[in-house]
């Protein structure tokens, strides 16, 4: 259950998820959905939850949002008691009423969260103009593209100004003008102090966002850091050896190298990790090197590395 606490604090997070577990019946079995998920958040930052599907983001975010119960572990959401500290859009969701307009929606769901009718229809209005959506406020939302849609339940979660937002895949579906109006938006609720949470498998989207990343593989947390410091000092860092000349078909150092992880090409060794590194280097000694560097790593790349690493030993013993 979620336990809350009164006034935020900006040296604190908002909301600390201890321990949760959750599973859901699968068969004659059972399907373990988190296996002990902890996470933070604090103001002012974007925490970016990136993983495959089935990892167990959105049961994350419904579990933090109150929408589901954890088998175990508990939330604890820095907050007062009247259920407006958090905005939320949940993927695969009906977050807005089509058949009313963009306004009535806001106003609908202003009032829902404490808001007067006079309160919510001035923030109702205010919100859709920050969101370029002004022109649309008196349009059912059933007529309104993909990405307005998506806008205007951007803005039916802030109506009633929370401190809080949680979002899952926002982006889904569309286009890049308005990828790019959600993206900026975001950035600017970080700067005004909003805590948020945001699930997406736009990894390019989630490197330029985030302040810090936690990627999840089957229910767990594989990596978890500030999204800079997890790119430039992860353990997990490419390597890059340029050998003056290229190992000889049928040398036995390029077996060895492959039992590394180490992918070959030409006169260049790739690794990942700096004892991958080390090991690497002793394979090939003598043989003259040209240069050995730490590639920049993408979060893309980071995420894709990650994954390889932790589904290699099921490949290796399906083989």
């Amino acid at each position: 259950m979620n336990s809350r606490t009164q006034s935020p604090n900006p040296t604190r997070p908002v909301f600390q998820a201890h321990h949760l577990r959750k599973r859901y019946p699968k068969g004659k079995g059972w399907l373990e959905a988190l296996k002990g998920i902890s996470l933070a958040l604090y103001p002012g930052e974007i925490l970016t939850l990136l993983g495959p599907n089935g990892a167990g983001k959105t049961t994350t975010v419904k579990i933090l949002a109150g929408l589901v119960e954890p088998d175990e572990g508990r939330v604890e959401v820095q907050a007062d008691e009247s259920g407006t500290w958090l905005g939320a859009v949940l993927e695969g969701s009906r977050n807005l009423y089509w058949r009313l307009s963009a306004l009535e929606n806001l106003i609908y769901f202003g009032v829902l969260r404490g808001l007067s009718p006079k309160e919510a229809r001035r923030r109702g209005l205010e919100v859709l103009e920050v969101v370029g959506l002004l022109d649309k406020a008196h349009q059912a939302v059933g007529g309104l593209s993909r990405g307005q849609q998506q806008r205007t339940a951007l803005a039916a979660a802030l109506v009633h100004d929370p401190p809080i937002l949680f979002l899952d895949e926002p982006t889904l579906g569309v286009d890049l003008e308005a990828q790019e109006t959600i993206r900026a938006w975001l950035l600017r609720l970080k700067e005004e102090g909003k805590a948020i949470l945001l699930t997406t498998h736009q990894l390019e989207l989630a490197e330029a966002l985030a302040d810090r990343v936690a990627i999840l593989l089957e229910g767990e947390v594989a990596l978890e850091g500030r999204t800079r410091e997890v790119l430039a000092g992860s353990p997990r860092a490419a390597y890059r050896i340029e050998l003056r000349e290229p190992l000889a078909e049928g040398d036995s150092r390029l077996a060895r190298l492959q039992t590394l992880g180490a992918e070959m090409e030409e006169k260049v060794v790739r690794t990942v990790g700096e004892e991958a590194l080390w090991a690497a280097l002793k394979i090939l000694d003598p043989l003259p090197l040209e240069r050995v560097e730490r590639e920049s790593l993408s979060l893309a790349g980071l995420f894709w590395r990650v994954l390889r690493e932790r589904r290699k030993p099921c490949s290796e013993s399906s083989i």
